[in-house]
């Protein structure tokens, strides 16, 4: 125990979705640029990452979405040598192109390495730099710039695989985790917490929703900044998660709640990132051994997701560091 894990694949590169897409394979060049220069890349541990099976993924997402994806791919690969138009398009910014399934099935095979090493207490916790993201990723759609839902694949895993029975799914990108949702409200075995800014894409996760009682979501303003943030978490959001006693903790961790990010309006800075990663995980010490897994969601702006994403896992070496005083 005490060490973190750092997750992350080439295949993960190699989904592309043109120039001048917000979700580009230059997100995670600039983590691993920032990761070498502050030399926090030294103290982590690097773990193989494998593709995720298909009946892996189908403990969250239909056969009829994985065979639809697969069938989009063949055909891509087969009007390739006609010049076909070298992607298929799903939503208006979600496009899917030859090399985007192996890219998801090795994100969502980390997210799986990962939950194993975890749990086999190899590795206190661990970080995940992998795409395309997946936390808007339904049972049955491809939407929001992703395809498969790595967190919610883990978090089935961690029940049907470890025998687990309490997950906790943590989210702080700005936007809401509707896959998540969609794929958990009625499993009370898994909940699903989002802090999300009001009025932005794709415009669910309201207080109301309960789901199963399993599902707790707070809008903020846009503008928020970090005692508003802060705030929530420290009133509502992590007694919520304290009184749940998760047996390990799942966070999408996204970083597009910064100041900086061109996508949002929230106003957090890379040591909100930073604080929130040292409550969870201080949770995840008192309730789990310190079991925690976050996977890369949003954050758009080069710099603020480089500078947020190394703070978190300097957090995560931090706590990882104070095992067993």
């Amino acid at each position: 125990m005490g060490k973190t894990g750092y997750f992350t694949h080439r295949d993960c590169w190699k989904h592309d979705m043109g120039g001048g897409h917000p979700e580009c394979p230059q997100r995670l060049d600039a983590i691993e640029d920032r990761l070498l220069l502050t030399g926090v890349g030294d103290a982590l541990t690097r773990g193989e990452v494998p593709l995720a099976t298909l009946p892996q993924i189908a403990r969250a997402h239909t056969v009829a979405h994985l065979e639809h994806l697969q069938e989009l791919t063949q055909r891509l690969i087969a009007d390739a040598p006609a010049g076909g138009p070298g992607h298929a398009m799903l939503d208006p910014d979600t496009l899917l192109m030859r090399d985007t399934v192996q890219a998801a099935r090795r994100a969502a095979g980390a997210a799986i390495a990962a939950t194993d090493a975890v749990m086999a207490g190899e590795l206190e916790n661990a970080f995940c730099a992998v795409r395309p993201p997946g936390h808007h990723a339904c049972r049955e759609q491809a939407m929001g710039f992703c395809f498969l839902n790595n967190v919610a694949i883990a978090a089935r895993h961690a029940l049907d695989v470890h025998g687990l029975e309490r997950v906790a799914v943590v989210d702080f990108d700005v936007h809401h985790g509707n896959g998540t949702q969609d794929i958990f409200q009625l499993d009370p075995r898994v909940a699903y917490y989002s802090t999300h800014q009001a009025g932005l894409f794709p415009e669910s996760g309201l207080r109301r929703d309960r789901g199963a009682g399993n599902l707790l979501n707070i809008l903020l303003p846009p503008g928020s900044g970090s005692l508003r943030f802060r705030n929530v978490w420290v009133e509502e959001m992590l007694p919520a998660i304290d009184d749940f006693r998760p047996q390990l903790v799942l966070v999408s961790a996204g970083f597009d709640a910064h100041l900086r990010d061109p996508q949002a309006d929230l106003m957090l800075e890379a040591e909100d990132f930073a604080w929130i990663t040292t409550e969870l995980h201080a949770l995840a010490r008192r309730h789990a051994a310190g079991r925690l897994v976050s996977m890369l969601e949003g954050g758009y702006d080069l710099q603020a997701l480089a500078e947020s994403s190394v703070a978190h896992v300097g957090s995560l070496l931090d706590g990882a560091g104070t095992a067993g005083r």
